[in-house]
């Protein structure tokens, strides 16, 4: 058994784009990816490639799902074989054997500390606005810096009040134990047991969140003067929190990255939020680190283009020179843009707005090499051993590029730059290319086999009869069956995609004092429900079951899952151990899949492509109870069916006193058929 941490890293570490690409000739196509199905006879390019939603799907033969499930069939291999050939393939070590206890509770703890977290962030937003240190202190700085309140709580901002161990002291009056608090890096201290306090107090607070939102360490600005305290102070690597692997800014950004093609770098949190304000959204944070071959695989899930600004100092020169081949050697098209002197991307972001902003980028970004190339050339004047030390600097750079016809590019770009044979720099790129081919491939003590060289074993999944699909589920169904199977598919949609949505939460205006002004607010005043705990109650309450088996699993886990208020049904079911669950968690993840015209016109909205979707996010409300009371009135129309069938039989052997109890039977299944009938907006037309 691989261990959950390890799966976990595989399925966030492999990029379907480049997995598939292995396989399959891709050509991009908008923000996704097209090319031949290589499961069919696929005469033009039906199999699409998702990179900001990391999944593959073929709209013509039904195949894909995740990288995972694309290995599995595409490899023959079971589900843990195709771990371990993503793992192998991204250099991730597998550890295979079941879990300690001791694991078994650091998985717990993992859970707790995110629980910690996301108190903590809670915690210190609300500061911002209902403590008065808070709003004097904390709020008053955000908005002397010019930040709307919208970005404040957009990026969920905070504030750590100067007292010693405020918030600790809370978090433990409320249940939180000190040994989590520890080590989640929140509070310092304990040594010998001495007493804890607040890492962060008399601090601004900046949540880090992961690609999927979770909240998963701090950063914190101190704002009054002291010279033996640190500027900034983050949150310690921890169990659940690696800054290597983190990006700040990217949960905010990755739709507008993808939806641009281009990702800005920056170096500041107070970057990317002054950029979000100015409308450019499309920005993450190194957090003053530098890059990582984690984070920039990241990135590169959504684009390939990289735009990284710098101040325009001295200092933010030769900051520009560091990290970057790192970018080039993973395959990102770079460019550097240097701000005006004086500035950095904060402070020149709040005097832009987005097309100023991107003028000024069009304008003065430069590719890295030239930039690289220029820069040295101005510092080497006429001395050749300088000069001798650039041609070597650049051909390292130009070595890392995995492209070679972007290498052939740069050369020869290159070498009209520097003024030097283009020869002599495809032979010293070329000699660098085959000292690297060296190292990777010099002999080692062990080697791990590929899963050619493996023997034809027979695993559970090639083995054993595959379930039939959904198509030959649905053969030999009447229509009455046909549609249940349809509506209670439509349900399980819903909770694949909205699964942890709340809906009925009751909003009333309220008004608030704000300064002198008054203004109104939306307060909750009523909680509402999930998807999955409305549609879990509403069937229950009526006896009505799922009845296709497969649907049925995946309603059952989702309930059950639900219990955790972290669950996500899409990334769950879209990465399910169980292959039919996770294309079948793919498709209904499709942007193809749209809401239905039945649904559209009950909403007295035109269906088309480019609303469907957010008519359907925006009209839960009205769609979930809909679509339960469709399966009650197509199981009711079933039990009619079945009803008259039987008073047929029974009056065909004059059976009086049967026959009566059936139409009995049946007048009060009609009158619930007019009920639901009713709700549902329908004119009711019995006959059978």
């Amino acid at each position: 058994m691989i261990d959950k941490a390890t799966i976990d890293r595989i399925q966030d570490t492999a990029q379907i784009v480049e997995v598939v690409s292995d396989f399959v000739t891709l050509k991009k196509r908008g923000v996704n990816y097209v090319g031949l199905c290589p499961f069919h006879d696929d005469r033009t390019p039906s199999f699409s490639v998702s990179p900001s939603k990391n999944i593959c799907k073929c709209f013509s033969c039904g195949e894909g799902g995740t990288a995972i499930h694309f290995i599995m069939k595409h490899e023959q291999l079971s589900y843990y074989e195709a771990l371990k050939y993503l793992a192998k393939k991204y250099n991730i070590e597998v550890r295979e054997r079941e879990q300690t206890d001791e694991e078994k509770v650091l998985e717990s703890e993992r859970e707790s500390m995110f629980i910690i977290n996301d108190f903590a962030r809670t915690y210190f937003h609300n500061l911002l606005y209902t403590h008065p240190e808070g709003k004097s202190v904390g709020h008053a700085y955000f908005k002397e810096r010019g930040y709307r309140d919208d970005i404040i709580k957009k990026f969920e901002l905070g504030y750590a009040l100067e007292q010693n161990n405020a918030f600790s002291a809370e978090a433990m009056r409320l249940g939180y134990k000190k040994e989590l608090l520890l080590k989640t890096g929140l509070v310092a201290g304990g040594e010998n047991q001495g007493p804890i306090y607040d890492r962060f107090r008399g601090r601004v607070i900046f949540p880090v969140h992961t690609l999927s939102g979770k909240v998963v360490a701090f950063g914190g600005r101190i704002l009054r003067k002291a010279d033996k305290l640190a500027k900034y102070v983050n949150s310690p690597e921890s169990e659940i929190y690696s800054k290597s692997r983190e990006l700040y800014g990217l949960y905010f950004a990755k739709r507008a990255i993808v939806k641009e093609d281009r990702c800005f770098m920056v170096e500041g949190y107070t970057d990317v939020l002054s950029m979000h304000q100015a409308g450019i959204e499309n920005v993450v944070s190194s957090s003053g680190t530098a890059l990582t071959t984690g984070q920039i695989r990241l990135i590169r899930r959504f684009t390939q283009n990289m735009t990284v600004l710098y101040d325009g100092d001295a200092a933010g020169i030769s900051a520009a020179l560091r990290g970057i081949d790192l970018l080039l050697e993973e395959g990102l098209n770079v460019k550097v843009v240097l701000l005006p002197k004086g500035e950095d991307p904060d402070s020149f972001a709040r005097k832009q707005n987005a097309e100023s902003f991107n003028k000024f980028i069009t304008d003065n970004e430069v590719d890295f090499i030239r930039f690289k190339a220029q820069l040295l050339l101005s510092e080497t004047k006429n001395d050749p051993v300088k000069r001798a030390g650039l041609i070597s600097n650049i051909v390292e750079s130009i070595a890392l590029i995995p492209d070679s016809i972007k290498r052939s590019v740069y050369v020869k770009d290159s070498a009209s730059l520097l003024d030097i044979n283009e020869k002599i720099l495809i032979q010293a790129v070329n000699k660098i290319q085959l000292r690297k081919y060296d190292q990777r491939n010099r002999p080692t003590q062990t080697r791990t086999n590929s899963p050619s060289d493996r023997g034809a074993k027979p695993s559970a999944a090639t083995s054993s009869p595959q379930a039939p699909s959904h198509k030959e589920m649905q053969v030999g169904m009447s229509r009455k069956k046909l549609r249940i199977d349809n509506i209670e598919r439509e349900i399980i949609r819903y909770i694949v995609r909205y699964g942890m949505t709340m809906i009925f939460q009751r909003f009333e205006k309220q008004k608030q004092i704000n300064g002198k002004q008054s203004v109104e607010i939306d307060v909750l005043v009523e909680e509402g429900s999930t998807v999955i705990e409305f549609v879990h109650f509403d069937l229950e309450r009526d006896n009505i079951q799922i009845t296709n088996p497969l649907y049925a699993q995946i309603f059952e886990e989702a309930y059950r899952e639900s219990a955790n208020e972290d669950f996500q049904p899409a990334r769950y079911f879209m990465t399910h151990t169980d292959e039919q669950i996770s294309k079948l968690a793919t498709e209904m993840l499709s942007d193809r899949y749209q809401l239905s015209k039945i649904h559209s016109k009950a909403l007295g909205e035109e269906h088309n492509d480019e609303n469907s979707k957010l008519l359907e996010q925006n009209s839960l409300e009205e769609l979930i109870p809909r679509t339960t009371t469709e399966l009650k009135n197509a199981y009711i129309m079933q039990q009619i069916a079945v009803v008259m069938k039987k008073i047929k039989e029974a009056q065909k052997n004059d059976d009086f006193e049967t026959t009566m109890k059936l139409l009995q039977e049946k007048q009060k299944l009609e009158e619930i058929k007019k009920i639901l009938a009713k709700m549902l907006g329908e004119q009711v037309i019995l006959k059978y």
